[in-house]
């Protein structure tokens, strides 16, 4: 069974982490001073460009909590190839010359539900992750260009359940990461569009042997389902280096996400393109409807089924409050 960090921290009053707990518990204040002396490498323009859409991360929330972040993963991977070559050493000269283990791509994972800002963070990463000299080739992949296409979808009747588990490609974007660790030269994936809300026909992202990859998607922690024959399979999660997860009430990710598709209702859904143009020509209390329909039937029930349960699988679970503002962290003890 696995052993998951307090859910809501601020629902609770403040006291020191249960001995048995495996992670370490820490304040805004005391994981902000974890970055050391690691400089600020970006700028406010640059932290507005990556934001998303209703997230009001700013240079002190770079500063206080994502620092501090890309200094722990950048010794966690200065770790993994110490580790390498103390493998290395190990292994010596095999029979067949095969033993010796040459570097992969450190791959990292960022799960949380929808309209909870996982994306900003995995753009947040990417960027910091990549000033640092031993690292510069950062690539980031979500998890979108591996749903199923729109017509598949109507065919297995999971419409309804687009962003559950059942409605991605899992083989196949197990299997793209896998090809990454695996050092392969090249790997490509599908490419999705929010515009048109499905996979765009004939479009490959392309991944060429990157020093970090991260991978940000709603179910990435979840464990691999047994095969038919009831042995246990490999799971994307067991590629992963390191992981994140990305917590708030979902009382506060609902209204998130009404802001933001009201936000989206000004903004991108006025594109003649766009799947969801018919909410910009009723009034806004119809489309608002529309989207507490979408979270009551859809969101909320994936959140509390299937991405929430894998909380205690993450790393790193970092906790929002009403404001968006991280709060609190919990760091899983090694």
């Amino acid at each position: 069974m696995i052993t998951s960090p307090p859910r809501s921290s601020h629902r609770r009053t403040e006291h020191a982490p249960a001995a048995s707990s495996p992670y370490l518990d820490l304040s805004r204040a005391e994981w902000s001073a974890l970055r050391d002396k690691t400089p600020l490498p970006l700028t406010a323009e640059e932290v507005e460009q990556l934001r998303g859409l209703g997230d009001v991360i700013d240079l002190d929330e770079v500063r206080d909590i994502y620092l501090p972040l890309s200094r722990l993963l950048n010794l966690y991977v200065g770790a993994t190839g110490q580790l390498r070559g103390a493998l290395n050493t190990f292994l010596g000269d095999t029979a067949n010359g095969h033993g010796t283990q040459s570097g992969t791509p450190f791959v990292i994972g960022v799960a949380g539900s929808v309209a909870v800002g996982k994306s900003t963070v995995a753009r947040l990463l990417q960027a910091l992750l990549a000033r640092w000299p031993e690292h510069p080739r950062v690539e980031l992949v979500t998890t979108d260009g591996f749903l199923y296409p729109m017509e598949e979808l109507k065919r297995r009747g999971l419409m309804s359940r687009k962003g559950f588990p059942e409605s991605y490609d899992r083989r196949a974007l197990t299997r793209f990461v896998a090809d990454i660790k695996a050092g392969k030269d090249e790997v490509t994936a599908p490419v999705y569009s929010h515009l048109i809300y499905d996979i765009v026909p004939g479009e490959r992202l392309t991944v060429r042997r990157p020093d970090i990859l991260i991978v940000e998607g709603l179910n990435v922690l979840q464990p691999a389902l047994p095969g038919q024959d009831g042995r246990t399979r490999v799971g994307l999660a067991d590629y992963f280096d390191f992981s994140v997860y990305v917590d708030a009430r979902p009382e506060d990710i609902e209204r998130w996400y009404l802001n933001r598709f009201r936000k989206l209702r000004d903004t991108a859904f006025q594109n003649p393109f766009s799947f969801f143009r018919k909410y910009t020509q009723v009034s806004e209390e119809e489309a608002l409807d529309y989207a507490r329909t979408m979270w009551r039937t859809i969101n909320k029930p994936n959140l509390l089924e299937n991405v929430a349960p894998t909380r205690g699988r993450a790393n790193l679970v970092i906790r929002k409050g009403p404001d968006h503002k991280v709060q609190r962290l919990s760091l899983r003890k090694l």
